[in-house]
């Protein structure tokens, strides 16, 4: 489920991004105009998750060449969400263009929450009775600086949030969705997937808009294959290509197992494809990488996949644990390798590990090299256990002083992790509690 927050420069958007994501990732300065790359982000709220982005501010008629860009932009985010936060200045009040953005937001049809912010004491809410001249609804008074009344905002949020449909969908059968920049060859790496036996493929309706399940059942494998793109009918909104592949890729991933991330061999990893990787990250998904158009590349020799190889995880690093495949969607090339690599990567993400083989591996390896001492304190690991029941691999250590355990010493016991079991193309949890 998707949030968009939407508004005129410099309403407080980004603060109220960081105030519901609990970050401070957004951007915030008095000047109009500084957030204009969009921001993605999840927000947890009594039992509920749900995805939130904050867009640039909505500007007509100006001559900065950024505008015109965040202005398709906040089109495209409006088009793709679920639910709209229309952020209006009570400070200001009504401007024109407030009332453009009301315009646009009553001509879609989609569940909007006004909020008026920077209601920052009780006089002051008097003055949002201004903003029913919208006709978008009743104004939602808040400050996302002090964070005064988001809780009550949250609540609402997730009470017009639309409710799930009844899945379709197999649980038991894994999902893996093709996500990747525009003309990478998704569509194409699918057809090739789906072209050797046509009837033994079933197009299901998934609960995600502009997306298609397709299942795959034949050589043993038992799978369904979620296609992103060139669903939609372009006409329907000016779209920017770029951003409109991330704000696609987000509902896929969410749905998905694994991750089948498409690079276009002809053009090398580019900012879009690392945009791509970190939803996949944040989301906690398996990922396979698949170098498509390898054929195109005219000048190969034996170490050219060695060096695509390396320039692709040192761009992807700190995360580099994953399979790499090039592949050619026009001659086949390759193209069953990459589902059995997904397979693999959707068993290694299943994959338990006993109590004593962890211990009888780890104990005398963290005796050999012990977390390094702090104020005089030694730090002792006594047990280690996989969590059951979770979707990614997940361990605890027990410590005596577990706050003294420090991040380089998780990556050095998941460095260990994966090099004694395979858990290529899986994130995994480090945690380090009390004994």
């Amino acid at each position: 489920m998707l949030v968009a927050i939407v508004g005129r420069p410099n309403v407080g958007k980004s603060t109220l991004f960081n105030r519901l994501t609990q970050t401070k990732r957004a951007i915030v300065n008095e000047e109009a105009g500084t957030t204009r790359d969009r921001q993605y982000g999840k927000v947890f709220w009594n039992g509920t998750e749900f995805s939130i982005i904050d867009t640039g501010g909505w500007v007509v008629n100006s001559d900065d060449i950024f505008e015109e860009e965040i202005r398709k932009q906040v089109s495209v985010a409006i088009e793709e969400c679920d639910l709209i936060l229309f952020v209006v200045d009570v400070m200001n009040g009504v401007t024109d263009l407030d009332a453009q953005v009301a315009r646009l937001l009553r001509q879609n049809k989609k569940p909007v929450i006004l909020v008026s912010n920077k209601v920052d004491n009780n006089d002051l809410q008097y003055s949002a009775a201004e903003f029913y001249k919208l006709g978008v609804g009743d104004p939602f008074c808040i400050s996302a600086m002090s964070g005064s009344g988001t809780g009550d905002l949250l609540d609402d949020i997730v009470a017009k949030l639309p409710k799930k449909a009844e899945e379709e969908l197999d649980e038991t059968i894994p999902r893996f969705a093709v996500v990747g920049r525009p003309n990478a060859g998704k569509s194409s790496i699918i057809n090739a997937f789906m072209d050797e036996d046509r009837y033994i493929v079933t197009d299901i309706a998934g609960t995600t808009r502009d997306s298609i399940h397709s299942r795959y059942s034949k050589f043993g494998y038992d799978f369904y294959l979620t296609d992103t793109a060139g669903i939609r009918k372009k006409g329907k909104v000016t779209e920017d290509l770029e951003y409109f592949s991330v704000i696609r890729s987000i509902r896929s991933i969410e749905d998905s197992d694994v991750c089948i991330l498409m690079i276009d061999a002809t053009r090398g990893i580019e900012s879009q494809d690392l945009n791509i990787f970190q939803l996949i990250q944040k989301n906690r998904k398996g990922l396979v990488v698949c170098v498509n158009k390898w054929d195109l590349i005219e000048e190969k020799d034996s170490k050219s996949t060695l060096v695509m190889e390396k320039a692709i995880r040192e761009r992807l690093a700190p995360f580099t644990d994953f399979p790499i495949i090039f592949t050619s969607a026009v001659t086949k090339q390759r193209i069953f390798k990459v589902i059995e690599t997904a397979m693999e990567v959707y068993e290694n993400k299943k994959k338990r590990i006993s109590t004593s083989q962890l211990n009888e591996f780890f104990l005398p390896l963290i005796e050999s090299y012990p977390p390094p001492a702090i104020k005089g304190k030694y730090i002792k690991i006594k047990y280690v256990m996989q969590i059951p029941d979770v979707s990614i691999p997940s361990f605890i250590f027990y410590a005596n002083l577990p706050q003294y355990v420090k991040d380089p010493y998780k990556r050095f016991l998941e460095n260990k992790l994966r090099s004694n079991w395979n858990f290529s193309g899986v994130p995994v949890n480090i945690f380090v509690r009390q004994k």
